[in-house]
């Protein structure tokens, strides 16, 4: 018989164990399933483990809104929201299953659906955060109204822990979809993107589009009548769901190359760019995997050309994992660490030397 952890609140040691680091100057590694500790720069820092702070703290299906604290898994969460009919749009991997809520916000990483319901920033209310200055304190609020000044809840998004340790998330949640289909078809890439472009002019009820090995692969979900329709339209077979959770976790065959594995962000509805390797299309073309052995150098001057950029996925490279920022840009995420972290404690370095 399986025995469930226990929601706890162990708030109080991370606090005592942030002050402790601040007296000694000890930098910190935030760590939590630690499912995606591959991405960014290696951090060396005493490990603050968030894992034994969780439990759902409110959740009220008919208000849309989930509280949960840092080290709930994310498994746990979607789980509870299923159990409800509802979902959290933006489908953060988990990557392995041991993802916990407070790194799906760290990381800000996103699935299939990206494009059509938003990244996990979009969803994001309210968090609790230890700052670099050992104080407990809680910005934004359970509504979407409740910002004044920077709203340092969705900051912490895509922040890789480097701002502060988060403790607790209050996340929008969404009904999940009344009709679920999924295609394929067989198109090569070019063709593929010019009929995804007509199915959006056309507003078909896409949730996820990708192509690869020759073949587009759609899932569209809303209305009953809305998705037949559109199912007729597109034509096709039938695609197992199943396809949108091994893509969202890595597990497709695409992913088991040894070839570093690259990760492009582009424009939505940018045209098809030659890469130096094996791609697969995602987000109907706005994010690009690439398998490739080519310099660092030269896939993000194409990522940066064609008006995106390029985030290495691999850690064994010698590359930067991401795009280096321009002076400006990083000028402005120095200022906001020292705000936030102004003794550097928190992940030094994971996302830029310096921060």
């Amino acid at each position: 018989m399986r025995i469930e952890p226990v929601p706890m609140d162990d708030s109080e040691r991370l606090v005592v164990e942030v002050s402790q680091a601040l007296a000694s100057n000890a930098p910190l590694r935030i760590r939590g399933g630690d499912s995606k500790a591959f991405l960014g720069r290696p951090v060396q820092g005493t490990p603050i483990d968030t894992r034994s702070h969780r439990g759902v703290v409110s959740y009220d299906p008919t208000e849309l809104v989930i509280t949960a604290r840092a080290g709930t898994p994310l498994a746990e969460l979607t789980a509870t929201l299923d159990a409800a009919g509802q979902m959290l749009p933006c489908e953060p991997p988990a990557f392995g299953g041991a993802a916990t809520v407070g790194g799906m916000v760290a990381a800000g990483l996103a699935g299939p659906r990206r494009p059509w319901s938003g990244s996990v920033r979009d969803f994001v209310l309210g968090c609790r955060v230890i700052t670099g200055e050992a104080k407990h304190l809680r910005f934004g609020g359970e509504v979407m109204k409740n910002v004044a000044g920077y709203d340092v809840s969705r900051l912490l998004a895509g922040s890789f822990g480097c701002l502060g340790l988060i403790t607790e998330v209050s996340l929008k949640v969404l009904p999940k979809p009344r009709a679920l289909s999924c295609l394929t078809v067989d198109l090569e890439a070019a063709e593929a993107l010019r009929e995804l472009s007509a199915w959006r002019r056309a507003v078909l009820p896409i949730s996820a589009a990708c192509h690869v090995d020759g073949r587009l692969h759609v899932r569209l979900e809303g209305g009953v009548g809305s998705v037949a329709s559109a199912v007729d339209r597109i034509g096709g077979a039938e695609l197992d769901p199943c396809f949108w959770d091994d893509l969202r976790e890595h597990r497709l065959a695409f992913f088991d190359d040894p070839r570093p594995l690259w990760r492009l962000s582009l424009p939505n509805a940018s045209p098809l760019t030659a890469l130096p390797g094996d791609t697969l299309l995602d987000w109907a073309g706005a994010q690009r995997w690439l398998k490739s052995t080519a310099p660092a150098a030269a896939i993000r001057q194409i990522a940066h050309a064609a008006g995106g950029h390029a985030t290495c996925f691999t850690p064994e490279t010698d590359a930067e994992p991401f795009t280096p920022l321009p002076p400006t840009l990083l000028r402005f995420h120095q200022q906001l660490k020292r705000q936030l972290d102004p003794r550097g404690l928190f992940n030094p370095g994971r996302l830029y030397a310096g921060l």
